[in-house]
């Protein structure tokens, strides 16, 4: 499936910024399941300095320096990707075997499981949580049951809730109440399979949305969103998985960025220096291309 994507991200301020600093993660790395043929990020006011990097999980990166006072700041992102994501073929590992084998393996890279074992702050373990998941995982069955069942269990079991929760509301706050966006149940998900000793990562992206029949899509209708990639094993891979709505991460689900929690991934992070308030637009734009 080809896409042509654009990511709009307005700011507007009751006072003049007079600095901006910020990390943005909004270009598509190219990977196994996805390739990008062209990006850009424009930038109005235009930075001082824009420093390029890669981050540790090989997410592209721009480090950016505001220093033009400034009442709105428009962060626009385009790229076309080409998404290639086949549905896993199950092996038959245990996700005992597969917990063994990521404990051992001593592959340090992005691709590799040992990063996403443990424990981060908006992941932690909470014993509730692995409660939940253990059962979805009795002993001896098939990794990719397991966490399709668990996938599907968050689904039935909690309510998206706009208004429920924020950015920073604690996972253990989200699952206690039940409620709670995309983010929640994936660090929920993510929560549960570390607490089992299994490797999950944090992913953010944009899923395609369907109109229904005889509407136009609407144009900035998407959104970013939120899933999780679990490591089932050497030969599987990493397979994602996605809570909120129940289907496995293929060519309807467009990797941004992936990390341990949502403080990786985050599409925009930053510091401004106003006295005021601010006011945020984003419009997300997926379209297929024939």
């Amino acid at each position: 499936m080809r896409y042509r994507l654009t990511h709009r991200t307005t700011y507007r301020y009751d006072q003049p910024v007079t600095f901006a600093q910020c990390v943005l993660r909004l270009s598509p790395a190219s990977s196994p399941r996805q390739s990008v043929a062209g990006d850009r990020v424009d930038i109005s006011p235009a930075p001082a300095r824009i420093e390029p990097q890669i981050g540790p999980f090989g997410e592209p990166t721009l480090r950016v320096r505001i220093d033009t006072p400034h009442k709105r700041l428009v962060i626009t992102a385009t790229s076309r990707i080409e998404v290639h994501a086949a549905r896993p073929r199950p092996d038959g590992l245990s996700w005992e075997s597969v917990r063994t084998d990521a404990m051992a393996s001593r592959d340090l890279s992005a691709s590799g499981p040992s990063a996403f074992l443990y424990p981060t702050a908006a992941a932690p373990l909470v014993p509730a949580i692995t409660d939940y998941a253990r059962a979805s995982f009795p002993p001896g069955r098939p990794i990719l049951d397991a966490a399709e069942d668990l996938m599907r269990r968050i689904k039935a079991d909690f309510v998206y809730d706009d208004e429920a929760t924020d950015v920073s509301t604690p996972a253990a706050e989200a699952f206690a109440t039940r409620r709670g966006v995309c983010q929640d149940f994936a660090h929920i998900m993510i929560c549960g399979l570390r607490g089992l000793g299994l490797p999950a990562a944090y992913v953010s992206g944009y899923l395609r949305t369907v109109a229904p029949a005889g509407q136009a899509r609407l144009i900035g209708a998407d959104a970013t969103h939120a899933w999780v990639q679990l490591w089932c094993g050497a030969e599987v891979g990493w397979v994602g998985f996605d809570p909120t709505n129940a289907l496995l991460a293929l060519d309807d689900h467009v990797v941004l960025a992936v990390g341990r929690d949502y403080a990786d991934a985050a599409p925009i992070k930053g510091l401004i220096l106003t006295p005021g308030a601010q006011a945020l637009t984003v419009e997300v734009d997926l379209a297929p291309e024939a």
